[in-house]
């Protein structure tokens, strides 16, 4: 968890593509599901962050150097228009990550230029859309992201991810997931990247309340705590060192 004592700044980005052509998604999240993860996040910090949305229609899809400049910690969703997110708003959002702000890649972000930029690898997965149940098991208790969390979380209604899930080995493996189909996926993963913290968690395809569920939006209130860094925000940079 961070140890700095100012509001964290939260920004929220959305695709906010489906609420606008999906009925059920229009239903499930009538403000846009940013909104309702913005909320989310709002009830368990209260006055420990200041909470903004942006979405990928606003300039700049929201995300120019001035709102990242003062964005402690960002949030991502996206599905549809992965290929579409401008190349040079991808490069500044990793810049600031690598200078230490925190990132959190939520459900099918994991397809999204940035994560992808950020791992290194073509992070596919299996997947399947049938109304799947989720049990999201803890396997790091001692871990902040999971403070105040139901172990198992149980989601009714859910996609399937499973394995293989093409990533490179996680600093830390907070949560794996079980379906009724049987198999499993490495739900909530921790990596660090530079100075910058980032969280990936699976749950939350648009056509389920997800973001609706407590224990999925403590969650991501923890891990935006857990992102933030209270230390300088600056590029590791090349340095030489004269002998003593």
């Amino acid at each position: 968890m961070s140890t700095q004592t100012a509001p964290l700044r939260i920004t929220v980005w959305g695709e906010n593509r489906h609420e606008k052509t999906d009925q059920i998604v229009q239903e499930l999240y009538p403000e846009g599901m940013h909104t309702t993860i913005a909320e989310g996040i709002e009830e368990h910090l209260e006055t420990n962050a200041v909470v903004r949305t942006v979405t990928f229609d606003d300039d700049e899809h929201g995300l120019t150097d001035d709102v990242l400049a003062e964005t402690d910690v960002l949030t991502w969703w996206g599905h549809r228009a992965h290929k579409e997110v401008s190349d040079d708003v991808v490069d500044r959002v990793q810049q600031h990550v690598l200078s230490g702000m925190g990132l959190l890649v939520l459900h099918s972000g994991h397809f999204s230029k940035i994560f992808k930029r950020l791992m290194g690898t073509t992070c596919s997965l299996r997947w399947r859309n049938e109304d799947d149940r989720e049990l999201v098991w803890t396997v790091d208790p001692a871990h902040p992201i999971v403070r105040g969390v139901s172990n198992p979380i149980d989601i009714p209604q859910q996609e399937m991810y499973g394995e293989f899930f093409d990533i490179p080995t996680p600093d830390e493996t907070v949560f794996i997931s079980s379906y009724s189909g049987g198999e499993v996926f490495r739900s909530g993963l921790t990596f660090k990247r530079g100075r910058g913290r980032i969280f990936y968690f699976s749950p939350g395809d648009q056509a389920y309340p997800v973001y609706h569920h407590p224990d999925v939006r403590r969650v991501l209130a923890n891990a935006c705590e857990w992102a933030a860094n209270s230390g300088e925000r600056a590029l590791p940079a090349l340095q030489r060192t004269l002998p003593v």
